[in-house]
């Protein structure tokens, strides 16, 4: 197995923590050699309330995933969300000193420190400062202002912020299981990666993430994402709901919903009813199925009326901010019977739901290409595609005390880069090109950051 094109992608869900391990193929598609996935026990709408049970979920997933593949995990892709995630617009600018010289990369990386100089509210850190476009002396829709003449640079910003503590957390409790972080990315944007196109990503699009605790939603346009925001409900509410309106417990309430669950209670007659299995030799408990779509269906549309607002904030109605894709579900949830009507029947926008089978090997397990791995498969997508070195050693069946360690070599980026989602790095004197030397690769906003949090938990761990 050629070592060099391995990542490993790890999702630390509310429900479930997933270890998958992939490679691209020679046909640039991803093949999963591996996956390890363990009960979520001490991770409450996607913010770790338990470091033990953590931990403990974090090794199982990832000793299933070794066991499976082979292969000794060192260092790990990691997604981060919870309902400590969210987003703000700004504006800022600056005046360069000399409007004679063209606009260059450090005039970028001072506005850019402007922003992250901004002040948040207590214990809270900027995560991302997602350019969306700039204005050279008043002119506006400037995608890349390099190159440009101009004194006034001002631009607009979609900033992500997350609470210090709840990144902190999961940072440990990766690190306390014998892990590197490799890199780390918002799972929103981890999903995107694994489910939409660049032709929805063009015209707009919403991605909305069922999860079992939050739900994520993202919004693109214009190639760019415009809008992020974590609503507090998931999958695991439904289930609570179930479980109080029919008086039964949490594991059958979850089986019924996957079983017999329906967000449109129009498809349920009055008459069709499941037996439920009493507890300790008492009388089985007969449910309605219609009673079971009501439960769902109220839930649902309050997560759907949630997702929506952000839509309307997000000011889809104008016609530059059209999203001309409608949305795309994933995650868990979007499994649920009819939610794709249903959304469709709320929204009034075209819904589909995402499935990440686009950029896996055919030879792939149909099981990796459900809506509940979206995360996970885009997690390693997102490590296979980085500029970095991700450690995997290589069990040796006959020596498993000694491991052949690999380090993966760089690899080019799969995709186009964006102008606006760079942060453009100074080079220093001795790093300056010579004429026949290529270009050097610039450093995007998401790996700027995965830098600075990995120094963060370095120097604080």
């Amino acid at each position: 197995m050629n070592p060099e094109m391995i990542a490993v992608g790890l999702d630390i869900g509310t429900t479930k923590i997933v270890a998958m391990i992939g490679r691209k193929n020679e046909y640039g598609k991803l093949e999963i050699v591996g996956m390890g996935k363990a009960k979520s026990l001490g991770v409450h709408r996607g913010v770790v309330t338990n470091i033990t049970q953590t931990i403990e979920s974090i090794k199982q997933a990832v000793e299933e995933a070794e066991n499976e593949s082979g292969l000794a995990i060192k260092s790990v892709v990691v997604g981060i969300a919870g309902q400590h995630i969210r987003s703000l617009q700004h504006s800022d600018y600056i005046i360069r000193q000399n409007s004679d010289d063209v606009i260059e990369d450090k005039d970028i990386d001072s506005l850019i420190q402007n922003v992250h100089n901004l002040v948040m509210l207590p214990g809270e850190e900027i995560i991302h400062v997602l350019p969306q476009e700039y204005k050279v002396d008043g002119q506006a829709e400037i995608r890349e202002p390099r190159g440009m003449y101009g004194s006034r640079l001002e631009a607009n910003f979609h900033i992500v912020v997350g609470q210090i503590s709840s990144i902190k957390n999961i940072g440990r409790c990766v690190k306390s299981s014998n892990l590197n972080v490799a890199d780390i990315t918002l799972e929103p944007l981890a999903s995107a990666e694994a489910v939409l196109s660049q032709e929805e990503k063009e015209a707009g699009v919403v991605l909305v993430d069922i999860g079992g605790g939050t739900t994520d939603v993202a919004i693109f346009k214009d190639g760019i994402i415009r809008h992020t925001a974590v609503i507090p409900f998931g999958g695991n509410v439904i289930t609570e709901d179930i479980k109080e309106g029919c008086s039964i417990i949490e594991k059958q309430a979850e089986l019924l919903k996957i079983k017999f669950g329906s967000a449109w209670p129009g498809e349920n007659k009055e008459n069709e009813i499941v037996s439920i299995p009493g507890l300790r030799g008492r009388e089985p408990k007969e449910i309605s199925l219609k009673n079971l779509s009501k439960i769902i269906h109220a839930r649902v549309v309050e997560i759907i009326e949630q997702v929506y607002l952000e839509i309307k904030n997000y000011g889809y109605d104008e016609n530059k901010k059209k999203l001309i894709a409608g949305i795309v579900l994933t995650g868990g949830g979007s499994q649920l019977k009819h939610i794709k009507q249903l959304v469709e029947f709320v929204t009034g926008m075209d819904t589909r739901i995402g499935f990440p089978n686009e950029h896996l090997a055919s030879e792939s397990d149909d099981e990796f290409s459900s809506p509940v791995y979206a995360t996970a498969v885009g997690l390693v997508l997102k490590g296979v595609s980085k500029n970095q070195t991700n450690e995997i050693s290589v069990v040796d069946p006959n020596n498993d005390s000694h491991p052949q360690t690999f380090k993966s070599a760089p690899q080019p980026e799969t995709t186009p880069q964006e102008p606006t989602d760079q942060t453009p790095t100074e080079p220093s004197e001795e790093d300056e090109e010579s004429p026949n030397e290529k270009p050097e690769h610039r450093k995007g906003f998401l790996e700027n950051w995965a830098d600075k949090f990995r120094n963060f938990l370095n120097d604080d761990l």
